[in-house]
């Protein structure tokens, strides 16, 4: 099968991203870290760089970068499948 078939990374996080906004009460908050993979970031909240300035977004549900190597920081793009990325064990 060829890759329009199969989607991107960035496809395949994003359809994550949109089931679990199905899943999710519309008035709750919360994170959800996703073994070797991005932060799950649901509800409402504002992201802003260290200068206090916002980040733009247009979505309730967003993947976050862990792994460092996303071409569209803040936002997960797929690529800590690529670069196999590990978080390691959770904490505590």
């Amino acid at each position: 099968m060829n890759r329009e078939q199969h989607g991107t990374g960035a496809d395949l996080e994003q359809v994550n991203v949109e089931r679990a906004n199905a899943e999710q009460d519309p008035a709750a908050s919360s994170i959800v870290v996703c073994p070797d993979g991005p932060l799950i970031v649901r509800g409402e909240f504002e992201l802003v760089t260290p200068s206090g300035g916002a980040v733009p977004r247009d979505r309730k549900t967003v993947a976050l970068c862990r792994c460092g190597a996303s071409a569209i920081k803040p936002y997960c793009d797929g690529t800590h499948k690529l670069i196999k990325f590990r978080s390691g064990p959770p904490a505590g």
